[in-house]
Parts: structure tokens; C-alpha cells; sequence
């Protein structure tokens, strides 16, 4: 059955740029008769605050919108993200890496022409690591690109995954060795994101084209844990006068400031072009 999310962060309140995503996809879920479901993702919790969530609810509600419950919140799965990554460690797929975002970004100065990420597997021998965990160096685990093109052998070449209707193939080189948990904590937004759309059956996933890079790593994550590889739709965004994505911090344009201000759910359809 055709089903498909809306996945916001409570780091803010949700804005026009949510609105006209969230109803296209639930729009969507609702031409084809399917399932539209709500995802809170709170791994983040130095940012995420429980008032951002209500609101979320709340913000949704007053658009029109509904959603299967219970709803599933990320910080409620450590475990299972932990176990991914720890799967993933025993494979040998993935890394730690100990430099430094001041390391990195002279990394991606010494090689402008590489990966955006410009971070490469470089081999620590087993003393080298050991001296750096014994300092209590915190470090990112990273997924090795070179060890799963070996891993997955003639399959690397044949990754790809449907995007707004059309076959692409996928180009792993353009985001690196990305970044899929921490010292301490065991999820990024890659890792997470791929697991929770394979546990909640989610047929295509319906986002902003300022994510169209995201599935050419998720089809390959898909992949090394043998998970079904949704279908991709990336909308418009929605602009600010000045050309601008909408942001969280822009109190102005945010769903809880405009509906205390008088503004109505079809004056927002308006404004985003619905």
C-alpha cells in the first residue's frame, strides 16, 4: 500500500516551507488511497524541546491534517540504531574517525575537486587507535565507501533508486564517507532515517528537492541491510522574497505565529501556491 511521511525535528516551530510539505504529502497519501504517517525525529536532543513537539501536533491539526498513531520518535529507538551500527562494525563497512571539523575543512581545502565530505578512509593502525581511545578522543564512525564497493562487489554498480519518476543511478563519490553515529551516540540522520522508513513500511518518500542528494547514500544503506528502497519525490521549495528557504529561526513566518495573528489554514494554501 502506498504510504508515505512527514518527518519533522522539534528544534523550532514549524513554518510555511513544513506546511506545503506536509500537505503534499499527505495529499498524496489521500489520491492513492494509502497511508500518511507522522514521524517525530528527536535524536537530537541537546536541540529538540518538548514545547516543539506540541506544537508540531498542534500546527498539523490546525491545517487539517491526520496520522496513524502511535507516533514513532526517534529517541524512543536508541537501541536499534546501536544495534545497525554495531552490525555494521562487524562487517567492517564502517570507521573511526578522529579528526577534527578544523581537520576536515582542511582536508576539503587540499582537495576542492573531491568529495564534499573530503573525508577518506584512512587507516589507523591498531596501536594508533588504541593510543587515541585510551585519550578519550572523541571520534564520528563513518561509513567506508572504499570497503563497501568491495564488499558489495558487482552490485556497487548497479545501486539507484526512483526519483520523481525517473531511474537514477546512484553516485555515492558526491557525499563521502558520511558520518552515521558517534562516541556517543549511536545514530545520524542517515542511519536513523533509512531504519525508521523500513519499520514503518514507507512505500515513497515526499520531501524537498534540497534533499535530492540524501538517496544516493540511503539506497546504498538500504542495501547493506537488505531493506526495501522507497521511491523519491523532491517538490519545490518554498522561497522567501528574497529567494530564500524559509527557516525555523524566522519567527515571522512560522505556522504557530501566523495562525495567533489571524492567519487561516486556505490563506497558507494560498501563500504556498496550493
Amino acid at each position: 500500500m502506498f504510504t508515505t511521511r512527514f518527518a519533522p525535528s522539534p528544534t523550532g516551530y514549524l513554518h510555511l516551507g513544513h506546511a506545503f510539505s506536509a500537505w503534499t504529502a499527505f495529499e498524496a497519501a489521500q489520491q492513492a488511497k494509502g497511508r500518511f504517517i507522522l514521524r517525530i525525529e528527536d535524536s537530537d536532543q541537546t536541540r529538540c524541546r518538548p514545547e516543539f513537539e506540541a506544537a508540531i501536533y498542534e500546527d498539523l491539526a490546525w491545517l487539517g491534517l491526520s496520522w496513524e498513531q502511535p507516533v514513532r520518535r526517534q529517541s524512543e529507538h536508541m537501541d536499534e540504531y546501536q544495534a545497525a551500527l554495531s552490525q555494521l562494525e562487524s562487517l567492517g563497512l564502517i570507521y573511526r574517525c578522529f579528526k577534527t571539523r578544523k581537520s576536515l575543512m582542511a582536508d576539503i581545502a587540499a582537495a576542492p575537486h573531491g568529495p564534499v565530505s573530503a573525508s577518506v578512509d584512512h587507516a589507523l593502525t591498531v596501536a594508533q587507535e588504541a593510543r587515541l581511545l585510551a585519550e578519550n578522543r572523541p571520534f564520528a564512525w563513518r561509513l567506508s565507501l572504499s570497503r563497501c564497493r568491495q564488499y558489495l562487489g558487482a552490485r556497487w554498480e548497479d545501486l539507484g533508486f526512483l526519483a520523481n519518476g525517473n531511474w537514477v543511478k546512484a553516485d555515492l563519490e558526491r557525499l563521502g564517507d558520511v558520518v552515521l553515529g558517534r562516541k556517543e551516540f549511536p545514530s545520524s540522520y542517515h542511519l536513523a532515517s533509512v531504519l525508521d522508513d523500513a519499520a514503518q513500511g514507507i512505500t515513497h518518500v515526499i520531501r524537498g528537492e534540497d534533499l535530492a542528494d540524501v538517496p544516493h547514500l540511503h539506497v546504498l544503506l538500504q542495501v547493506l541491510f537488505d531493506l526495501p528502497t522507497p521511491e523519491y519525490h523532491h517538490h519545490r521549495l518554498i522561497l522567501d522574497a528574497d529567494g530564500k528557504r524559509y527557516a525555523k529561526r524566522n519567527q515571522a513566518v512560522t505556522l504557530r505565529s501566523m495562525r495567533e495573528n489571524g492567519t487561516s489554514p486556505n490563506q497558507i494554501r494560498a501563500l504556498v501556491g496550493l
